[in-house]
């Protein structure tokens, strides 16, 4: 299994959007780092669903249940797109702020490459991020 984060602004689609539709289409990505990650992904790897621009927190876990396709947004044809589902909402918000205070989290890709909007994880900084939200 695979980790990692995902970002999306909560005005154009929330953690909440996600659970109201049961599952979504998470398509818009136009970067090419962003869409090798997307390549990369499986079914049932995990994702934090972490709010940017407002808030600027992780706010909830979501499962790939369905891998790299075309992105239905791009007449290109040349960018992908995966599905994905709700899987848990974390317990409280980990703002962006504790996890650059977090010495467990400082090689985490999100926050050297702060642009990126979606990126790995490895397990041990997912677990983290899954703790902070019950502390």
């Amino acid at each position: 299994m695979n980790y990692w984060l995902m970002k999306s602004e909560p005005d154009v689609f929330s953690y909440d959007d996600l659970v109201a539709r049961g599952k979504a289409e998470w398509d818009g990505v136009r970067n090419h780092a962003a869409q090798g990650h997307m390549k990369a992904m499986r079914k049932g790897d995990l994702s934090i669903f972490y709010h940017s621009n407002i808030g600027v927190e992780a706010v909830g876990i979501m499962s790939i249940v369905e891998e790299a396709a075309p992105d239905s947004t791009d007449d290109s044809g040349k960018w992908i797109a995966v599905h994905v589902a709700p899987h848990e909402k974390l317990g409280k918000a980990v703002t962006l702020k504790a996890m650059k205070a977090d010495s467990a989290l400082a090689d985490m890709v999100m926050l050297r490459q702060s642009r990126l909007s979606v990126s790995p994880l490895t397990k041990a900084q997912f677990d983290h991020i899954v703790a902070m939200s019950k502390a």
